[in-house]
């Protein structure tokens, strides 16, 4: 083998294939790199002649840094927005439509910024708890009680601390309660100032809440509540209304509604009703409970702690009173429909037009003088054969429709043992005769003669003074009451002139 071959030949490495050398510089190169090296560790050894900014190389560092935080700041924004977009939705989905909500408004994350024109990157002050227009409010003391040390310490008690709380504390008041920009100043409210006005917001947010209740719970004047009118609804929705006209009377007791009559399985309904809806409220008929404790229809029933019982029972009581009525062929008003405190009754009148009252017809003579014979003989038969006391019988009160009188509000009418029937039915009797007196009507019976005609109790009159006539009246009520106690049973045994049978049947042994 050739030598020049063999030292040729170069030896394998033990550990792989070996890197390329790294390419050789020039020493020039070298040279010129040490060079700067040192020109610039000479400069740093001498003060700067010019500003840093002046600095090409210290003024990118700075920019680089700048729009790093930048950067991070934007993320972060939009990161937060996400989170109270996500929390917005979850405060939502998590309340629904209920009147109390909760509040996520404590863990939102939202920073405010400025220098955003678009409207969806605006931050809603009221939605966050760094609201900038907020008054500072005043620092809390210590557990301690006091702060400072010496001269200068400061208690709890001290009057402009106590002031500036008592202004931040107006803060807690009522959405409702209207405290001004007082808190954006160096307002000091006093102890004695903080309380009443804390106490008059009090008084004012249950006042308020009165208000909305009785507004919300009563049937006042031409208005009905809410649960009547639901009920009225109910009988358009039901068919037996096809729809409420408006309202064409009110009174102390009652609002009555014109409306056009449906249908019934039970009965017809005539094309034209009325709906007489008794209010709600006792403001303006305190003392219904006379005309009612005292029924022994609805003597155990009666309660005077629950209004709305009454008022059911005010319904109820008149819808027996006029089947009564009816069944003795007296002019009156058909019971359709009772549905709680609303009475669905027969329209007296002619297209939408009710008839007028008997103090509002305009009557002649003769006209006159028959409706007060027929008012005489409805008070007969009312009394002997429906065994009722109107109890509330005026010119007001009856109607004049196609030449006969009517006789509505029946109400408050009650039997005639009732403790103060007999008073009731002189009351009557005294109102008919004045006005048909005022009228003209010569065959007008004094309110004596009146009573014993419709009564057929045969009072003396005497000197007609009413003392003695009301004297006697009491005194028969007050007989009868001691004879309930003992018998059991109400009647007067007191028999009329002509020797016929009293009014009312006495005991066997009377």
């Amino acid at each position: 083998m050739d030598q020049t071959g063999v030292a040729a030949e170069t030896p394998k490495s033990p550990w792989g294939s070996v890197a390329p050398a790294a390419p050789s510089c020039s020493l020039a190169e070298v040279m010129s790199e040490q060079l700067a090296r040192q020109l610039d560790e000479e400069d740093n050894g001498f003060p700067a002649l010019s500003e840093p900014a002046s600095d090409p190389r210290l003024t990118d560092e700075a920019a680089d840094t700048t729009s790093d935080l930048m950067l991070a700041q934007m993320l972060q924004m939009q990161f937060d927005r996400e989170f109270d977009s996500q929390l917005r939705r979850e405060e939502k989905k998590f309340n629904g439509d209920s009147k109390v909500s909760i509040s996520f408004e404590n863990y939102r994350m939202v920073h405010p910024y400025e220098d955003s024109d678009s409207s969806e990157d605006e931050v809603d002050w009221q939605d966050t708890r760094h609201d900038p227009y907020r008054a500072d409010k005043p620092q809390s003391t210590p557990r301690r009680g006091f702060m400072g040390k010496g001269k200068n310490i400061t208690t709890k008690h001290d009057e402009e601390t106590c002031g500036r709380k008592n202004t931040a504390r107006m803060d807690n008041f009522a959405p409702e309660v209207h405290v001004g920009d007082g808190l954006g100043m160096d307002l000091k409210l006093s102890n004695q100032v903080f309380n009443s006005l804390k106490q008059h917001c009090y008084s004012e947010q249950r006042r308020s809440a009165r208000l909305h209740e009785k507004k919300e719970h009563s049937t006042a004047e031409q208005a009905v509540d809410p649960r009547t009118r639901l009920l009225m609804y109910k009988m358009v929705n039901a068919g037996v209304l096809e729809n409420i006209n408006g309202c064409i009377s009110t009174g102390k007791e009652s609002v009555v509604f014109h409306a056009d009559g449906g249908s019934l399985e039970e009965q017809p309904v005539p094309a034209e009703v009325v709906l007489k809806v008794f209010k709600t409220t006792l403001n303006e008929f305190k003392n219904r409970d006379r005309y009612i404790k005292d029924d022994y229809r609805f003597k155990d029933r009666f309660s005077k702690l629950n209004p709305r019982k009454i008022i059911r029972l005010w319904a109820e009581k008149e819808m027996h009173n006029l089947a009564r009525m009816k069944k003795a062929q007296i002019p009156c008003p058909d019971v359709v429909l009772l549905k709680k405190h609303i009475l669905v009754l027969s329209f007296i009148g002619k297209d939408h037009v009710p008839a007028p009252k008997l103090k509002d017809a305009m009557l002649g003579s003769e006209d006159m003088k028959d409706a007060y014979y027929q008012v005489l003989h409805v008070m007969q038969t009312l009394f002997q054969e429906c065994n009722l006391v109107h109890a509330d019988l005026s010119e007001y009160n009856l109607l004049w429709h196609e030449g006969k009188v009517w006789l509505i509000d029946v109400s408050q009418s009650i039997e005639p043992t009732h403790p103060h029937g007999l008073e009731f039915l002189f009351r009557d009797c005294r109102n008919v005769a004045t006005f048909f007196q005022k009228r003209g009507v010569t065959e007008a019976m004094s309110v004596y003669d009146l009573f014993n005609a419709v009564s057929g109790l045969n009072i003396p009159v005497g000197a007609e003074d009413e003392a003695e006539f009301m004297a006697e009246i009491v005194a028969l009520e007050k007989r009868n009451e001691d004879h309930v106690q003992r018998r059991g049973k109400k009647t007067f045994p007191v028999a009329t002139e002509d020797g016929g049978p009293p009014p009312l049947k006495p005991d066997a042994d009377d």
